[in-house]
């Protein structure tokens, strides 16, 4: 069984240390659980990052925060034959119009340190990303001109979630998403946009899997 795990902007694959050792400490399947926390090339280019993303996505499930799930809904969009998804606060386009705004401000007033902040909190530093304001600015263009399209693959493998204690502006944004794309979703307690940061996600990433595992083995 293949977990792969995406970041999102000003961050790196290091983001998710604390989820992946608390999926390994609390793993109990019968497969053995290999978990991949992939580094994005960070292009801002959608085809070159859904290149790169693709072939480790394929056949696995896959988990994004932030930009690493609206890369998510793009694989899902692309036709990407993933097991299932489970995506934190992805970008919602024209669903969600000013939802970024305050991350825009942070990059313009303060570069790679405001635009880390204004997007994941008090958490987040910048010793937890090596990219250059420049490749921060690509991105977050990128995610920033995302608009949602009707999935390919099946819907019902496809969930968003989205922190319990998250501004009203996320949970309305998710919530006009799940409804456009006809996804599932769900509210993480206690969590805000950086759920990873916060070590909260794995519990509900470790239940997505045993019930998928579960499933295949009563089908």
């Amino acid at each position: 069984m293949r977990l792969v795990l995406i970041h999102g902007a000003a961050t790196d694959s290091r983001a998710w240390h604390q989820t992946i050792d608390a999926l390994h400490a609390h793993w109990d399947g019968d497969e053995p659980l290999e978990i991949l926390a992939v580094d994005r090339p960070q292009t801002g280019d959608w085809d070159t990052e859904c290149a790169a993303l693709a072939p480790v996505c394929a056949d696995a499930y896959v988990v994004g925060v932030s930009g690493g799930a609206t890369l998510g809904l793009e694989l899902a969009a692309r036709g990407v034959p993933m097991r299932a998804a489970l995506l934190h606060e992805p970008a919602a386009g024209s669903l969600a119009p000013g939802l970024l705004a305050h991350v825009a401000e942070g990059l313009q007033r303060e570069g790679v340190a405001g635009f880390g902040r204004a997007l994941y909190g008090p958490l987040w530093n910048p010793s937890a990303t090596e990219a250059t304001h420049e490749t921060v600015r690509a991105e977050f263009a990128m995610f920033g001109a995302f608009e949602p399209r009707p999935l390919t693959i099946a819907t019902h493998r496809v969930h968003l979630s989205v922190g319990e204690l998250s501004p009203p502006s996320r949970h309305d944004s998710v919530h006009r998403l799940a409804g456009f794309l006809g996804v599932d979703t769900c509210v993480i307690p206690g969590a805000r946009h950086a759920v990873h940061l916060q070590n909260c996600y794995w519990p509900h990433i470790l239940d997505l899997l045993q019930t998928r595992a579960a499933a295949a083995t009563n089908a």
